[in-house]
């Protein structure tokens, strides 16, 4: 039941032999052991295995974790997929509305400078390379 629940406990919280070896400071044939039944962690190694995988100890000692079924993590998946591709088509839609908005900003701004050409803008007569000219200039833009 033991050597059940540490391995269901371990593939469930995505960890290899060795990364869990690794965690308890053991070599990887050690957690092999335990998993096989060919050997029982003490209470003090119990206690850091618990802590490795964040689960109770209770729950290590108690009636074996049933691993997640290929249906449940299938439509898991599924429904991130969903997600993801929502995500995405948002981002599109997002970046596509920006792309028009810029667009469009630099088209009233050319027709902003079409409109003051052809209405002969006094200001496309003023010298700017006269300081005080160019600040009102500027200013008044």
């Amino acid at each position: 039941m033991l050597n059940e629940n540490i391995k269901a406990i371990r593939k469930s919280k995505g960890l290899s032999q060795q990364e869990l070896a690794v965690k308890l400071n053991v070599v990887r044939q050690t957690v092999s052991k335990w998993e096989q039944g060919l050997s029982v962690p003490d209470s003090d190694m119990l206690i850091s295995i618990s802590e490795a995988l964040e689960t109770p100890v209770s729950i290590l000692l108690g009636e074996t974790v049933t691993e997640p079924k290929a249906d449940e993590l299938k439509a898991i998946s599924e429904k991130l997929e969903i997600i993801n591709l929502q995500l995405a088509q948002r981002k599109a839609s997002s970046r596509k509305m920006l792309q028009w908005l810029l667009i469009s900003l630099c088209a009233v701004i050319v027709i902003i400078f079409a409109a003051l050409a052809v209405w002969n803008s006094p200001y496309l007569g003023w010298n700017y390379g006269d300081p005080e000219t160019a600040v009102v200039g500027v200013g008044l833009h």
